[in-house]
């Protein structure tokens, strides 16, 4: 059997690749793992269950309350609310562990199952292993210790969830949004509600796009994937700005006055800069990857602000964020970890706050996000080729050397042996978009002759 957990739990087309079988298998399997040292202890082991709008997590969830349950672990369902809600709840409710059904960014017949620890914090990979290895073990015919009679789990719907985290967020803001004019796009997903009731609380006069979602929308043309709906919108009702989130919210995308795309990049910068005029930015490090433009590593350098790169994902961010203690990370694509106030990424409290900085600084997100500069960056996949010998061809790593030279300073390369697909992902950025193709160009025909 492959590893079933990726980058971001168990993730695949509902009912295909992620069965109500394989669901609930890998509940049964996380409850003797992360709920073990309560459940047979005599201690009452505790889950919190949410998800995202998805038709198919209705099935997904019962599933998954039927397995916490029969493994002797009461339930409290929250019902749909973005992944970081479920993982402060979990710390906030002091539960054993939590589950989030949710595909995130994916179109709507994908479907996941992702799994936070005590304190509500993503798994580490050996934890994962041994959620795996339980549910293959017994899979395979080994029989589950299963509890009767008054020790089975109950089953309970936790209704003050939406207010609590709600709340959550409107306690950590640093100032008001009174005076702003924001777009919200919610991708017809988890944040439909949660994401303006926040921002209506905290002051804000709100426009929004993508908040009602059916079941089968979700992510469908709108949210952090599909920018131009939001763009639109911040221009034709002169919106301050614009937010958008993905279909579990753990993301948030902007867009300035003038409808130009504010990345995870920029978001960071921003917040980097506002946290350490506050004295939170520990370190005086901001946490990225090793897809961060290199516009963004020049313009905190520049700032007097290191920047430590991790792999790609979110769970590295904050691995790195947690080992030293750092308090800001993120990536590209919209994850933005605030550790203060999170243990995932949170992307209403990632719009919130770049809100909050707006409005404190009296200043546009156009003039805030032009701290960095973004490099051009091209990306080129190379399919059919023999990802393992990236590190060790020679040819390649010449070739490699001589586009670093001929970049210099203004730029650089970047090969990713993909994590599940026979293909080489080759970046090169550099000051000048033509340089930039014509480089990548060259190094795609080298992954070609050399890895294929």
């Amino acid at each position: 059997m492959g590893r079933l957990f990726g980058t971001d739990g168990v993730r695949g087309v509902a009912n295909a690749d992620l069965t109500a079988e394989l669901a609930l298998g890998l509940s049964v399997a996380a409850a003797h793992v992360l709920a073990e040292a309560g459940t047979f202890e005599g201690h009452r082991a505790t889950a919190v269950v949410g998800r995202d709008p998805r038709a198919s997590g209705e099935f997904l969830e019962a599933a998954v309350v039927a397995g916490l349950a029969s493994a002797g672990v009461d339930v409290l369902l929250v019902g749909v609310l973005p992944t970081p809600a479920v993982a402060y709840l979990t710390g906030a409710l002091g539960a054993d562990l939590g589950v989030m059904l949710s595909a995130s960014h994916n179109a709507m017949p994908d479907n996941g199952v992702k799994f936070f620890a005590r304190g509500g914090h993503k798994l580490a990979d050996e934890l994962e292993d041994r959620i795996e290895s339980v549910y293959e073990e017994h899979r395979t015919g080994a029989p589950w210790d299963r509890p009767t009679g008054s020790g089975v789990g109950r089953i309970s719907h936790y209704t003050e969830g939406f207010d609590r985290y709600v709340a959550h967020l409107i306690g950590v803001l640093p100032n008001r949004l009174d005076g702003l004019k924001v777009v919200l796009d919610e991708a017809h997903g988890a944040a439909a509600h949660v994401s303006p009731e926040a921002f209506t609380r905290a002051g804000a006069e709100i426009i929004t796009i993508g908040t009602e979602p059916n079941g089968l929308n979700i992510n469908d043309g709108c949210g952090s994937t599909h920018l131009g709906l939001l763009k639109a919108a911040v221009v034709e009702h002169g919106a301050d700005l614009g937010i958008a989130h993905d279909g579990d919210a753990d993301r948030c995308l902007a867009v300035d006055a003038e409808g130009n795309e504010v990345d995870g990049d920029q978001i960071l910068a921003v917040l980097a800069l506002a946290m350490r005029e506050a004295g939170q930015l520990r370190e005086n490090t901001v946490v990225g990857t090793v897809m961060s433009n290199l516009g963004f590593k020049l313009a905190m350098e520049g700032e007097g602000i290191q920047v430590v790169q991790t792999g790609v994902g979110d769970r590295y961010v904050l691995e790195s964020m947690k080992e030293h203690g750092y308090a800001l990370g993120g990536e590209q694509s919209g994850h933005v970890i605030i550790l203060d106030h999170a243990t995932t990424g949170d992307g209403t409290l990632t719009g919130l706050m770049l809100a909050a900085r707006v409005a404190a600084t009296g200043r546009t997100l156009a003039d805030l996000a032009g701290v960095m500069s973004r490099l051009p960056q091209v990306l080129v996949n190379v399919p059919d080729v023999d990802r393992t010998r990236v590190a060790t061809s020679g040819e390649l790593a010449a070739a490699v050397a001589e586009a670093e030279r001929e970049l210099g300073s203004t730029g650089r390369v970047l090969l990713r042996p993909s994590g599940t697909e026979p293909l080489v992902r080759v970046m090169v950025e550099a000051a000048d978009i033509e340089q930039a193709r014509a480089i990548a160009g060259r190094l795609a025909d080298v992954v070609k002759s050399a890895l294929g």
